[in-house]
């Protein structure tokens, strides 16, 4: 999806903090690439921990230094992705311990108030990764025994990537390091 069909979901300058986990890509890549849009767009299989986040113009090296800060505060951790859940229209795959990601997107959430998770919307944000989204239960029935099938995926998490709609694509901006440091994408 790009252009102004990705323009309704997304917007230019937008950004977003999340924890890519490449070792879901074998098991969900395929069917994210069909029923994701943000896959189109460029999002690798992940779990969100802030989004949207600040406008690209306002993350500026003031406040890199305070994600990184703030980020390398939290240690990394390993998951487990053992089985799927449903949200009304979206299938996606549960992380165990949620705790941690809880925990990052309350700090990052506390410090900038005026970029409340998900805009908002939801009193309780629960950690996932995206299978299928904006689809009828039919298409996430199909789905989910055959990602039920092929898990449990174990994965170490060590960084969260701030990443920002460019108008045609998602692209990494910084990787922030769990215990500290940061490295520099672009």
């Amino acid at each position: 999806m790009t252009g102004a069909a990705s323009e309704s979901l997304y917007r230019t300058g937008g950004t977003v903090l999340l924890i890519k986990v490449p070792e879901a890509e074998p098991v969900v890549g395929t069917w994210r690439g069909q029923f994701d849009p943000a896959a189109a767009a460029g999002v690798p299989a992940h779990i969100t921990v802030l989004g949207p986040f600040l406008d690209r113009s306002l993350t500026d090296a003031g406040v890199m230094g305070e994600l990184d800060a703030l980020i390398g505060e939290h240690q990394p951790f390993d998951i487990e992705l053992a089985e799927c859940a449903r949200f009304p229209g979206v299938l996606y795959l549960a992380p165990m311990p949620a705790a941690p990601f809880r925990a990052l997107t309350g700090a990052i959430a506390e410090r900038w108030p005026e970029a409340p998770p998900y805009e908002g919307q939801f009193s309780d944000v629960v950690p996932h990764l995206t299978v299928a989204y904006g689809q009828e239960p039919e298409v996430l029935d199909m789905i989910e025994p055959e990602v039920t099938g092929r898990l449990p995926v174990a994965a170490r998490i060590e960084a969260v990537q701030l990443m920002t709609y460019t108008g045609e694509h998602w692209e990494d901006v910084r990787t922030f390091l769990l215990g500290g440091g940061q490295r520099q994408v672009r």
